[in-house]
């Protein structure tokens, strides 16, 4: 499987400079194939192939004075600009087609100058290598420093230079990492993920939520209305908004690691993990929309997905539809109406429950019971069609 490591780079105030151009450069071609594309449609034209678009908004382009300064950055970069373009494309046209999982996809938009991320790809292509010294080489804009925190495991097929909102670098480096099982655990948890508690666990573990955005609102607050003080197209106003942004990125960075943290010590300690599958997207149009956002659910599943392939875990998403709040884990008595200020309820059955941890434990059981046998097929047999000497019912022995 591919892996993407990510380290903080320090380019010079020169590297820099040709960084910028190198952004520059990516961006503009990217804008002139979805403008030469978009135009082709709109006259009915056929779709312009790669090589084609290639020869026009690249090597003709840089014949032309208007766009020489192509020349000053690694062909490299412009090649990936247009790839990304044409992976935008057949998005798009997947998405439009129902071939894509997830929500409908828009056509691809023009890139501007004024993204809060800029980004451009090396690939092996580009030559760009990791010297004796640590630093990465990249063609046309030197060797940076890079903030190493361990060793790639395997030399990268890519290398991806991004700056952030925070006027941040850093490389992504793409490696292809084989599977790493850990010795067999014994435990399985089931997860319910919620906003009083980050995650509870089967076993009645509750971790807290950080809320690392709530605790910051205040000094975010006194940053932004400085910035809204500011003139716009001003020097201070870039400045107020840089420290809005390193703020921002703070926040970020904290809830990444807890979510790294969090994950890694569950699966080590559990051999299969079962998530119950959230609308997440719907509860962040609800009131609870920036505590859903600050709780980063959906990056911490995600977490987990990849962590268990690595590790050699079992992983399975429960459908959202599952009830397992209103289910009774001891007698499966289904509650029918169970509002979210009801912590704890009482079954009929005499078991008192907490909602979070039955939930957790209704979500194990769930997990359990569609988990794959040693044949490769369900536990719970499909439904099928009875045979013909099976169909209709059998006399009784009386008659």
């Amino acid at each position: 499987m591919q892996l993407r490591y990510s380290f903080r780079i320090d380019p010079t105030p020169g590297q820099r400079i040709a960084l910028a151009k190198a952004f520059g450069c990516a961006r503009v071609v990217f804008n002139d194939a979805l403008a030469l594309r978009d135009h082709a449609h709109k006259q009915g034209l056929p779709f312009i192939t790669d090589a084609e678009l290639s020869r026009t908004v690249i090597t003709q382009a840089k014949q032309r004075p208007e766009r020489a300064w192509l020349g000053e950055v690694s062909a490299v970069v412009l090649q990936q600009a247009l790839s990304d373009c044409t992976t935008a494309f057949r998005n798009f046209f997947a998405s439009i087609q129902g071939q894509r999982k997830g929500p409908k996809l828009g056509p691809p938009r023009f890139r501007s100058r004024k993204d809060n991320r800029q980004a451009i790809r090396f690939t092996k292509n580009a030559r760009f290598a990791v010297t004796a010294c640590g630093k990465l080489r990249l063609p046309k804009i030197g060797d940076v420093p890079v903030r190493w925190s361990r060793e790639l495991p395997a030399p990268p097929s890519s290398v991806t230079i991004i700056k952030d909102a925070a006027d941040r670098y850093f490389a992504g480096f793409v490696v292809e990492v084989r599977e790493q099982p850990l010795p067999a655990a014994p435990a399985e948890t089931g997860i319910d993920l919620g906003l009083g508690h980050f995650a509870v666990l089967a076993d009645g573990r509750k971790i807290d939520s950080p809320r690392f955005l709530r605790r910051a609102e205040k000094k975010l607050k006194k940053l932004q209305k400085a910035l809204s003080r500011k003139q716009k197209g001003s020097s201070n106003r870039a400045k107020a908004r840089g420290k809005v942004a390193r703020q921002h990125a703070k926040v970020a960075d904290a809830r990444r690691e807890f979510h790294h943290r969090t994950s890694t010590h569950v699966i080590r300690e559990n051999q299969a993990i079962y998530v119950e599958d959230l609308a997440v997207q719907g509860l962040a149009r609800t009131r609870l929309a920036k505590s859903v956002h600050d709780a980063g659910w959906s990056a911490f599943v995600r977490m987990l997905e990849y962590k268990a392939k690595l590790y050699g875990r079992q992983f399975a998403r429960i459908g959202r539809f599952f009830p397992s709040s209103k289910l009774c884990s001891a007698c499966g008595t289904l509650v029918e109406t169970m509002p979210l200020n009801v912590r704890e309820w009482s079954c009929p059955c005499g078991a008192i429950h907490d909602r979070d941890v039955n939930a957790a434990i209704n979500i194990l059981a769930a997990g359990r019971a569609e988990r794959q046998n040693a044949c490769g097929g369900p536990v719970r047999p499909p439904l099928a069609a009875a045979r013909a000497d099976e169909a209709g019912s059998r006399g009784s022995a009386a008659a």
